[in-house]
Parts: structure tokens; sequence; C-alpha cells
């Protein structure tokens, strides 16, 4: 395990997206094609101007990760998380979900992802599952597959 280092977390500005862009090459082989997928610039583009997304910068023009979140009261979700190669394991990808948690979540409620399958093979390479499990979450029923084919799972973590 690596070694956390102090984390700034901010919210995300139009400028960020070629930085979303970049964490998005990272994890294309999870999650199936995002970097040239229109929707998904969009779907960047609509969370920046709802300031619902939230990004760790470094200290170059690389992002250290980036979160998407619906806050839809009672159920709210993580639509998006992804923490660089160089910085997973940092705490990075926390600091990304407490600071989500400290701006939009009020309870009584509960928090979903869908991450991927046990059977998935980013699985465990990506840590995923053990991040969230980290966190509190457990899983829960299957999701529809990935735009890759591959298996997901609902994590679901309950908020007072």
């Amino acid at each position: 395990m690596r070694r956390s280092v102090p984390t700034t977390v901010r919210p995300a500005r139009a400028h960020d997206l070629p930085g979303f862009l970049g964490l998005a090459a990272q994890v294309e082989q999870w999650f199936g094609p995002m970097v040239e997928e229109p929707g998904f610039h969009d779907a960047v583009r609509e969370h920046i101007a709802a300031s619902m997304a939230l990004v760790t910068p470094s200290s170059g023009p690389d992002l250290l990760g980036g979160l998407l979140f619906g806050a839809e009261a009672p159920t709210y979700h993580v639509h998006w998380l992804v923490v660089s190669r160089r910085a997973r394991g940092t705490g990075v990808g926390r600091a990304l979900m407490e600071e989500a948690e400290r701006r939009w979540v009020r309870g009584p409620g509960e928090i979903e992802v869908i991450t991927f399958g046990p059977d998935h093979p980013g699985a465990v390479v990506s840590g995923a599952r053990v991040f969230y499990e980290r966190l509190g979450f457990t899983p829960a029923e299957p999701a529809a597959p990935g735009p890759e084919g591959g298996s997901r799972q609902v994590y679901r973590r309950a908020v007072a």
C-alpha cells in the first residue's frame, strides 16, 4: 500500500475536461470507450455545469482523480470515480468521497455506486471493490453489464 499524502479536492471547472479524459484513458480497458465518446464529454460537462463534479489536481496538467456525483436524496449516486494510476492507494479516492459527502449528502438515505462484479477482470486489479468496502459500502444486487460487456454490481452504504 502506498503512503497517504495530503490531498486537495476542489470543484471541477470547464478547463478540467482534458484531465477527466486523461483519467478515462487509463481505465477504458475496464469501462469501455469514453475518451472519444461525445456522450462522456457531455456527461462531464453537465456535471461540471451543475457543480456536481470534483477533482484532485496534481502539480502538473493532469488530474490525480475525478468524481461525478448525483445528489438526488434520499439515494445519492457516485456516477464516476477514477484515480490516476500513480495516485492509487494514496488517499485520493477517499478524499474525493469525503468531500462529496460533506458537500452533498444529507441523511437519512443511502449512497450507491455501480462497480465491477466479482468476476470482472478489473475487480481485483483496479482495487475498486476493496476501496468501496473499506469506505463501508456493502455489495448488493447485480447491475446491468458495462459497455464492454463485463459484470457490474451495486454497492450501497446507509447514511444517517
